[in-house]
């Protein structure tokens, strides 16, 4: 039996005016995922233990069956493993976020425009990172570039008794309000206030602008956590598992649950990404060996937080016919039995344009045990059938069993 998770990221949303008052998943256009749910097994899932913060981190260890509130020690560490930073015990790692703030006033008066600074390549935040290392890091904070907007910062000898907010939490507010508070905070915004200062004329921000693009004119810092601790995903399932994923925070859950990261080609994390390429790795990683894989989307995600609502439902019909298409054809081609696991991490709404901790639609098509119903896969749709999974980490050992 193979095993395949494909996870579009912040895919499930609330109703849209401007849809009908339907949610994207329910007026696109993906005739692959609904023939599959004529034959699957669909219902809810909680992602998101009560209590804790909604986020890509906590919803992606509980698909992946570790329990949160058991494993989870920050977002920003299990980014930091995937590219290459050092933790020792004591570090307290931060996220740092390449962030377009407005140009207006004192730093506390300006308003944070995009969290992503118009999705910056990576080639570009690199050089603006090593600048602010050269001129704010130390013997003690170091900073590590990753992918786009996304890097680290590893603190020896910090805290995490703070509290920092994420800055796509906060899109078009005052950040005022939302600076940070608590241990070393005054030393956070202190940082933070220097970077606006370091970034704003240098010469790649002023050739974005001339382009028409943002300036990632300051960084955010957020997402404070320890070293984590994952029990390897093989010891836990027996399965030999693999990640597919342009995002460092699941790249760094992989390294962490002792999983293969599977580099793809042009993959970004945006909707201008090599979907081909995901599903025929995806593919050709079960044909090596591997028992299961986990192919991480990220784009229905970065969209809800755009509040870009044609996007988000171009991205779900993206995912529906470069990634479940080819997926499904090559698997009945192998001859094998498999399973498919279609799901969102959690809701990102076009609404409020962040997370929620609200259930999402899952998917089980088993190709051994086919299930005929009229179903389609959407939230109402899989609302309506009374497969509920409270706890969302047992969602896996359900679809392992």
């Amino acid at each position: 039996m193979k095993y395949v998770v494909i996870l579009g990221d912040g895919m499930a949303d609330e109703p849209v005016k401007q849809l009908g008052n339907k949610t994207p998943l329910q007026v696109a256009n993906k005739i692959n995922i609904d023939s599959l749910a004529k034959y699957s097994e669909i219902g809810l899932v909680k992602t998101i233990p009560d209590g804790l913060t909604p986020g890509s981190d906590t919803a992606n260890l509980s698909v992946l069956g570790y329990d949160p509130q058991k494993y989870y020690t920050g977002r920003s560490p299990l980014e930091a493993l995937s590219i290459g930073a050092n933790m020792e015990e004591g570090d307290v790692s931060f996220r740092c976020n390449l962030v377009t703030l407005s140009e207006e006033g004192s730093y506390e008066d300006k308003t944070i425009i995009d969290h992503s600074s118009d999705e910056i390549t990576t080639e570009e935040a690199d050089e603006l990172v090593k600048y602010l290392e050269k001129y704010l890091g130390n013997d003690k904070i170091m900073f590590y570039s990753g992918t786009s907007y996304r890097h680290a910062i590893i603190w020896h000898g910090g805290s995490t008794d703070v509290n920092l907010t994420p800055p796509h939490d906060i899109l078009e507010r005052n950040i005022k309000d939302y600076l940070p508070k608590g241990t070393n905070s005054d030393k956070i915004e202190q940082m933070m206030k220097l970077s606006y200062e370091l970034l704003k004329e240098h010469p790649i921000n002023i050739k974005r602008k001339e382009k028409g693009l943002r300036p990632a004119n300051s960084i955010w810092i957020w997402g404070e956590g320890t070293k984590p601790s994952l029990n390897s995903f093989y010891d836990k399932y027996h399965k030999k598992g693999a990640m597919i994923s342009a995002v460092d925070l699941l790249k760094g859950i992989a390294i962490a649950a002792d999983m293969k990261n599977i580099e793809v080609e042009g993959v970004t994390g945006n909707i201008n990404t090599n979907f081909e390429g995901k599903a025929k790795a995806a593919v050709e990683v079960l044909k090596s060996g591997e028992d299961f894989v986990y192919v991480h989307m990220e784009a229905p995600d970065e969209c809800g937080h755009r509040g870009e609502i044609d996007n988000k439902v171009k991205s779900i019909e993206l995912i529906d016919q470069k990634v479940v298409r080819y997926i499904k054809e090559e698997l009945d081609n192998i001859k094998e039995d498999y399973k498919i696991l279609i799901l969102p991490d959690h809701p990102t709404p076009l609404a409020i344009r962040t997370h929620t901790n609200k259930p999402v639609p899952y998917l089980i098509y088993d190709s051994s045990n086919l299930i005929e119903s009229d179903a389609e896969y959407n939230e109402e749709s899989c609302k309506t059938t009374g497969n509920v999974f409270i706890k969302g980490h047992e969602l896996m050992d359900y679809f392992l069993k």
